[in-house]
């Protein structure tokens, strides 16, 4: 008789069990609330929404309705800490939450300071970060913004510091630091120049059979460049003192090198 009552026990936390589905959004707090589409069960039995948990705590919000609010004012949290969400529903309806976008993190960032320093490291404070992005540091060069690297955000609203060795061209260089947040619509710091001594770096042969040879001063030197074939197609780019062209076809080719554009023949 025992063995009986708990197996239908086990039977029914089992179909309890799968009687129910969980919703599941992870963010960051930027001083809104999440809205909830709540249909009726399919069984016609109350609404399809059994209970909303924050951060592992049963929020108070009237869940029994066609729509609601899952309001995070009474939770005290401020802005910039993390939440999780969990809906728990009725396995035959599913609510919808109309705009998850408000936990994602948004580029709100403003400059404090920005500089190179004389060891060709850019420099630069934020504040009023409201979530965790990468910051991507761009050189202006060959007429447009080149991306040079990433740095990882604090996300914080506090002053943060960063940090980035760049590698300067020729005379005046240009620098500027973006975010991109989960609109696609980038975010921009100003722009700062910063001029280099560095001697002007050269390129030979203008006919290429294997090599093409970067130097200044006679020196074989290190420069980014860029390769672009007659029909605009990048074949090569990197950072080197050497190039390695004994694999490309025939031809003319553009050469973007240190801050400057030039061409050359393949033979």
């Amino acid at each position: 008789m025992k063995k009986t009552f708990f197996a239908v026990i086990s039977l029914f936390l089992s179909t309890v069990g799968f009687s129910t589905g969980v919703i599941v959004l992870e963010g960051i707090y930027q001083g809104k609330n999440l809205y909830v589409q709540n249909p009726f069960a399919v069984s016609g039995v109350g609404y399809c929404v059994q209970e909303v948990r924050v951060n592992g705590n049963v929020t108070t919000d009237e869940i029994a309705s066609s729509a609601f609010e899952i309001d995070f004012r009474n939770l005290q949290l401020k802005a910039g800490d993390k939440i999780e969400v969990k809906i728990t529903h009725k396995d035959d309806c599913k609510p919808k939450v109309l705009n998850p976008e408000v936990l994602k993190p948004k580029s709100t960032f403003d400059i404090v300071s920005m500089a190179v320093d004389p060891d060709l490291t850019l420099k630069w404070a934020t504040k009023g970060e409201s979530g965790k992005l990468s910051f991507t540091i761009e050189q202006f060069r060959w007429n447009k913004w080149v991306k040079i690297g990433d740095v990882d955000g604090v996300g914080t609203a506090d002053v943060n510091n960063y940090s980035f060795k760049v590698i300067p061209h020729y005379k005046k260089n240009q620098y500027r630091i973006k975010q991109v947040d989960y609109t696609g619509q980038p975010r921009f710091s100003k722009t700062i120049d910063f001029i280099s001594t560095a001697p002007e770096i050269a390129f030979s042969p203008a006919k290429v059979s294997k090599t093409i040879n970067f130097v200044n001063e006679n020196s074989p030197k290190e420069t980014l460049f860029e390769i672009y074939d007659q029909y605009g197609n990048i074949v090569k780019r990197g950072y080197a003192s050497i190039i390695d062209a004994s694999n490309l076809p025939k031809g003319a080719y553009y050469l973007n090198y240190d801050n400057k554009m030039g061409e050359f023949i393949k033979k």
